[in-house]
């Protein structure tokens, strides 16, 4: 088995509240000589950067995991990963009709840009991508599995946003392939707060939306290849794979 620093919680500028520096080129440039082996882009609700960053991160020998960051109807943020861009697509058209719409106010809330390589401005989304689906966290990790993604609740430890903040519980029928805790979050503490099973997968990523962040966290796994396949088989322990959370640094 390899070990292979995984960060799959990154947004770029087209995340409302993304550095304008977090372009693609940066964040590919910025993850290699950091360390990262394994990334994840997860902009709210949107796909629409994952293939450029995917593409530089080819080129470069970053495995790029292309997803989003969704607003459930619950105000619950939660991670979907994909394989292929055939279903990040489809989850693409799936985000398009259930995106409650509301006109983004840049001044307000910050610039949502896809860019190219160089940078330049490909497109500006004018529906604020920070609000909520129309549909419920239960009925995301079902289109999410639909599609054979991944499917992760994020930052599950923060009074807003979150599985427990925003539920109060973990709903019994959420199928789930690990849980995110925040940086400064100590797994041993959150597993009894909440009373989270050892048949669980933690995880810790950066949820990096500027250029100082990324990186910093990441989640160790241990299989043997930096595919999907292999990453969901170390999120579920299966054939040996496993993951670790490196100790934090002093």
């Amino acid at each position: 088995m390899k070990q292979f620093r995984t960060d799959l919680h990154i947004h770029t500028v087209l995340s409302p509240c993304g550095d304008l520096e977090m372009s693609p080129s940066n964040i590919v440039s910025i993850a290699r000589n950091r360390g990262l082996d394994i990334i994840g882009i997860t902009d709210h609700n949107s796909t629409k950067q994952c293939e450029l960053v995917w593409k530089l991160g080819r080129s470069s020998g970053l495995t790029v995991i292309p997803g989003c960051e969704m607003t459930s109807r619950e105000e619950v943020h939660c991670l979907g990963l994909f394989e292929d861009f055939d279903a990040m697509r489809m989850f693409q058209s799936f985000l398009d009709q259930h995106l409650i719409v509301i006109p983004n106010k840049p001044l307000l809330f910050g610039y949502q840009l896809v860019v190219d390589e160089d940078e330049n401005i490909m497109e500006e989304v004018v529906n604020y991508l920070g609000a909520s689906l129309d549909v419920s966290i239960e009925e995301i990790e079902q289109k999410v599995h639909e599609l054979s993604g991944i499917f992760i609740p994020a930052h599950i430890d923060r009074p807003r946003n979150s599985l427990f903040s925003q539920l109060g519980f973990f709903p019994p029928e959420l199928k789930v392939d690990a849980l995110q805790i925040s940086k400064n979050t100590d797994e041993a503490a959150i597993r009894k707060e909440f009373r989270i099973s050892e048949e669980i997968t933690v995880v810790k990523f950066s949820d990096a939306h500027f250029p100082d962040d990324l990186g910093k966290i990441f989640t160790i796994f241990e299989m043997e290849s930096p595919s999907f396949g292999e990453i969901r088989k170390a999120l579920h322990g299966v054939d040996g794979r496993k993951i670790l959370i490196p100790s934090p640094s002093p």
